[in-house]
């Protein structure tokens, strides 16, 4: 976090915490930017209302914080998440006594909205590989690799970052598994079906040596270049393919994994089973797919019932 404008003590403060996220947390680099610009924002704010040193920032600075953001329309989430790591921040400034008490102890903000994830319905999923399947018959190397990757990103639910780190020495094609590292380097194992089996099998004996060079390394999906496919390529063939649909208003890697989710538990699996593969910490982040799921039920009924 570069912060030329901000006090010593505030910057270097900033930059230490920014080494703490990214050396013992774990932490995804993408969460780490995101921590990071929270942090930036809080300490040019306090920055700018008097403050030069962390001793400085009261519980009312960080509320003044939030409010503004708040008033200029910024979305609940957003300023839930700001909260927590606001409380992450002055937690550690404690620890490292650059604060003598936590200002941030009785910070409150605006509960996270819970609203439905986007969800293909299975028919619109069929359509989706259906077109990719006709794409990659003819052999070219990026339409194998892009069947195989959405195959497995429905297959399985996997987040976009955990496919494209994903090496080749992951699969374990006889039992049809995946070993997945998850956030926080967790490591799980999620099973996947024939389709996938025989779309990655394909893309790995016709499509990969295609592309593959000596950089290449263990990477089980390589962009044209032969280097590992980053996040941002997958999200777009993602979005291409769901535009082409036409007729839904999910976006994105992460319309496949809920809709994943979505389908297992339409088709009766259990809800634990559904976390564990989808690697939530916690059993009530996947319990909105039971929401989806009902919603779903909700809407046949009243489009099909006489009565409803």
């Amino acid at each position: 976090m570069v912060t030329p404008d901000l006090p010593a003590p505030l910057a270097r403060a900033g930059h230490d915490f920014g080494r703490y996220l990214e050396g013992e947390r774990a932490r995804s680099a993408h969460t780490v930017r995101a921590y990071l610009s929270d942090i930036e924002s809080l300490l040019a704010y306090a920055a700018a209302d008097g403050a030069t040193d962390l001793r400085d920032i009261e519980l009312a600075t960080l509320r003044r914080w939030l409010g503004g953001q708040s008033e200029a329309g910024m979305s609940r989430s957003t300023l839930a998440r700001r909260a927590a790591t606001a409380r992450s921040f002055t937690a550690w400034a404690l620890r490292e006594e650059l604060l003598d008490v936590d200002p941030a102890l009785r910070l409150k903000a605006p509960k996270r909205g819970q609203s439905l994830p986007g969800v293909l319905h299975q028919q619109q999923v069929l359509r989706l590989l259906g077109d990719l399947e006709a794409a990659a018959a003819g052999g070219e190397p990026l339409a194998l690799r892009n069947r195989a990757m959405v195959e497995l990103l429905y297959a399985t639910g996997v987040r976009v970052g955990e496919l494209s780190g994903m090496d080749v020495d992951d699969l374990d094609p006889d039992r049809r598994t995946l070993r997945v590292i998850g956030k926080g380097n967790k490591e799980r194992t999620v099973p996947y079906g024939l389709p996938a089996a025989l779309a990655v099998d394909d893309w790995l004996r016709r499509g990969r040596p295609g592309v593959a060079t000596g950089f290449s390394g263990p990477a089980l999906f390589l962009g044209a270049r032969g280097k590992r496919v980053d996040q941002r390529q997958v999200r777009s063939v993602v979005r291409d393919l769901l535009e082409a649909l036409g007729d839904t208003a999910a976006t994105g890697p992460h319309a496949l994994r809920h809709s994943a989710a979505t389908h297992l538990l339409d088709g009766g699996a259990d809800l634990r089973a559904v976390q564990e593969i989808l690697g939530h910490s916690s059993l009530a982040t996947t319990q909105i797919y039971t929401h989806v799921s009902v919603d779903r039920l909700r809407q046949s009924y009243q489009q099909a019932h006489p009565r409803a």
